[in-house]
């Protein structure tokens, strides 16, 4: 799978922009702050609906502009595609795939995916649960159109549930809508748990291997999803845990009314990253936890490509400028059977090493 073209308007700092990509690798460099990065942005958000850098849409438009819209032709399990968004200070976007609105951004990933890799994620390990089930959440947002719909329903119950426990002692009458959200925090709550439980089986394995290979043979990575601690075995079947998950939910139905917080849930989730049998988070070296977090971006793209048969598109911005030699040469020996995109400050040995298209940006205008 690939993007061929790219249209922008008023995204971000490109006032108007289309460009055409090499279908193997596009090298992209100039000066910090002129939009490189926006551009793997705007390649991210059409393959899954959302940028893991913005905070909402209006965001992502031009500071002067009323909408932006992004145009992206990909050529996907041997067909072509046109992915169309449009974005909106005042009203909801809008999405198309082949001019056929979409009504879920899941109808995006569909069509074709990306693994977006920034200099963030080499803290993934080092940082809090919520950054681990961030990167669970983006992955298998685009592999599993039902985890996406899961997920979402579960946000909103949690939402609900959290307005009547903030809200119950000036209104006790809001009490009774609590079993109902109870019970659908259940029911897509193990719908989660059942999908992060099954990814995470395949990345332990996969980040396993890379890890070793990264550091030659001398350390071993373990990764092991954590959830309600009345789930034993988050590998259990779908109705084993949403029982067990409402055990959960009900023996903490009095801590959760005395604190008014929801604290039940795979909200909390985390994955439980080891080195040697060691807590990478507190126990290992920087360079560690940087060759954990590689493994563990790496294996999200192995897995896409086990899954679904096609390679997605690989996006890493800035990401070599952050890693010794050794890992520089472990990502370079891993990137080749799709198309990636690669930023950096400077036209430096990377076409060399890896051929394809050298792209130039300079306040928001792409040449090359």
């Amino acid at each position: 799978m690939r993007i061929e073209r790219l249209f922008l308007e008023h995204f971000r700092n490109y006032v108007h922009q289309e460009v055409s990509f090499d279908p193997v690798c596009n090298v992209i460099f100039g000066e910090n702050a002129q939009g490189k990065t926006n551009l793997l942005e705007a390649v991210q958000y059409l393959s899954c609906g959302h940028s893991t850098r913005a905070k909402n849409d209006r965001e992502l438009i031009e500071f002067q502009a009323e909408n932006a819209v992004l145009v992206g032709e990909i050529l996907a399990r041997d067909r072509d595609f046109v992915l169309r968004t449009e974005l909106y200070r005042e009203k909801r976007r809008k999405l198309w795939v082949n001019k056929v609105p979409c009504k879920t951004s899941s109808e995006l990933s569909q069509v074709f995916q990306t693994v977006f890799f920034c200099p963030e994620d080499l803290l993934l390990i080092r940082d809090g649960a919520a950054a681990r089930r961030r990167f669970l959440d983006n992955a298998l947002c685009q592999l599993r159109p039902r985890y996406s719909a899961a997920l979402a329903a579960y946000r909103r119950a949690y939402a609900h549930k959290t307005r009547i426990l903030r809200d119950c002692e000036e209104q006790p009458g809001l009490l009774d809508m609590l079993p109902e959200f109870n019970e659908r925090l259940i029911q897509s709550g193990a719908l989660v748990i059942h999908y992060r439980a099954q990814f995470t089986e395949k990345l332990a394995a996969i980040a396993a291997s890379n890890h070793a290979d990264c550091s030659g043979g001398k350390e071993q990575l373990s990764v092991v999803y954590k959830t309600v601690s009345t789930i034993q075995n988050s590998l259990e079947e779908l109705p084993v845990l949403t029982q067990q998950l409402r055990a959960h939910m009900e023996a903490h139905r009095n801590a959760e009314l005395a604190s008014r917080l929801c604290l039940s849930g795979p909200h909390k989730d985390d994955l439980l990253v080891e080195i040697d049998g060691r807590d990478a988070k507190t126990y290992s070296s920087q360079g560690q936890t940087r060759t954990a977090a590689l493994s563990l971006k790496l294996a999200e793209r192995e897995i896409y490509k086990n899954v679904t048969g096609e390679v997605p598109i690989l996006l890493l911005d800035d990401v070599l400028s952050e890693l010794d030699p050794r890992r520089q040469e472990f990502v370079l020996n891993r990137i080749s059977g799709g198309q990636v995109f690669i930023t950096c400050c400077e036209d430096d040995r990377l076409p060399v090493l890896l051929g394809g298209k050298v792209f130039h940006i300079f306040a928001g205008q792409v040449t090359g």
